[in-house]
């Protein structure tokens, strides 16, 4: 896949300046993406690993509950997931000297993975060998992520792995990238607008005022890349052919629950409870738009029950959760600065950046209907007219396990909820 950043000829020139963005992985040419391509395969020790998944891709394993799938797809998924089985179990001390190592040791076990629980006939226990069970526990334990496939494996730290093979699949990663690296001006204006808060007068106010109108130019540029997913990314053979393979074990058609085998066998190991598929949730760019802005996702969720928003941020590189936190106990919010300071233009430069980011939302509504709605509402008569059961249907889930038409319209309200008055 090749990718490049959209040219800006108005961005600001200062290098991001966030204080230690750099220890947080935010890198100031490629924001929340690595500044250089990811590792292409790990070292000759974990071969192994990557001589599995590379029969996978070739053999083009088809997904367990494919509708017509043949004896002979079923005989080749059979046999690759033996070979899983079969492999050794590797070590993964070594790795831990590195986070590149570890990074792509992730991917190539998160994707094994899937592919395993993906191709198996649907009536069939979700049971992740030892072999792949114990190594994708450690690994993600010490990057203190979740042992599934995550937004950073399947865009930030992946520039050619793939389920499908498709310009569909390869066409939705593209466009969250280009999303990521486009925000990399965002969080410039972040920067400059936080140093310009801690001064307070007159001219920062009238600089800050110049920055959100920038920013919600910026977010515009976002929503037009976002809905230009259409130009290569087909709705039937995205909703059929790639998405079933990112379902993580709360998307589960069948309700199965994941067994990582020999887990019992290591006491440094806990059980996971966070097993939602890669989701554009698990953006860092889109969260840090919201903490900066101000948006409380925690109006969806009354209560002490986490939003799916805060519930996301599990599944980020940990470099990345901390780069929120940082904004987040930020001792001068954007918001309450802007409501404090009693000027018009500012008021109505923020509101415009709100507005631009709940265009977004509404974008990525558009998109869910064309991408997942749709097609399932087509699947579903499909699926009727084959007389394949269909008791307790239950609403459509995200891939990252939660109501997705729900989901979608609460961060819009709360997205609108932040306007001020």
């Amino acid at each position: 896949m090749e990718l490049t950043r959209p040219a800006r000829t108005n961005a600001l020139k200062a290098p991001l300046g966030i204080e230690g963005a750099l220890v947080f992985d935010v890198h100031p040419q490629s924001g929340f993406m690595p500044p250089e391509a990811p590792l292409a395969r790990l070292p000759p020790a974990w071969e192994p690993w990557e001589m599995i998944l590379d029969a996978a891709i070739t053999a083009r394993l088809q997904l367990g509950d494919k509708l017509g799938i043949t004896e002979q797809e079923k005989t080749a998924s059979e046999s690759w997931r033996a070979n899983v089985r079969r492999m050794p179990l590797l070590p993964t001390t070594e790795l831990q000297s590195s986070s590149i190592l570890l990074r792509r040791a992730h991917l190539v076990l998160t994707y094994m993975m899937h592919f395993y629980i993906q191709s198996l006939p649907p009536d069939v226990p979700a049971i992740i060998p030892r072999t792949l069970a114990l190594p994708v526990l450690r690994v993600s334990t010490s990057l203190e992520i979740p042992p599934l496939l995550t937004f950073s494996d399947t865009v930030l730290y992946n520039w050619m792995t793939m389920f499908s093979g498709l310009i569909d699949e390869e066409e939705f990663y593209l466009c969250s990238a280009r999303i990521e690296l486009q925000g990399v001006d965002a969080l410039e204006i972040m920067r400059a607008t936080m140093d310009e808060i801690f001064i307070g007068d007159h001219t920062s106010v009238c600089r800050i005022t110049g920055y959100l109108q920038t920013l919600a130019r910026i977010i515009e540029e976002l929503k037009v890349l976002l809905m230009d997913v259409r130009r290569e990314c087909r709705p039937e053979q995205y909703y059929n052919e790639v998405r079933p393979w990112f379902r993580g074990e709360d998307s589960d058609p069948n309700g199965r629950k994941w067994v990582f085998e020999g887990i019992e066998d290591d006491p440094s190991l806990k059980k996971p409870t966070a097993l939602s598929g890669p989701s554009a949730g698990q953006s860092s760019l889109i969260h840090v738009l919201d903490v900066f802005l101000g948006v409380d996702h925690q109006l969806s969720s009354p209560g002490c029950q986490s939003s799916f928003m805060s519930r996301m941020q599990t599944y980020m590189p940990r470099n990345h959760r901390l780069f929120l936190d940082h904004l987040t106990f930020n001792p001068r919010p954007l918001r309450t600065f802007v409501m404090s300071s009693g000027d018009d233009c500012l008021h109505k430069a923020y509101n415009s950046s709100v507005l631009a980011l709940k265009e977004f939302r509404d974008a990525h509504m558009i998109i869910a209907t064309l991408y997942i709605l749709g097609p399932a509402r087509r699947a579903a008569k499909l699926a009727e007219t084959t007389n394949k059961n269909l008791k307790d249907r239950r609403p459509l889930l995200g891939t990252g396990g939660t109501d997705l038409v729900k989901f979608l319209k609460d961060t819009r309200a709360c997205t609108s909820a932040t306007m001020i008055p």
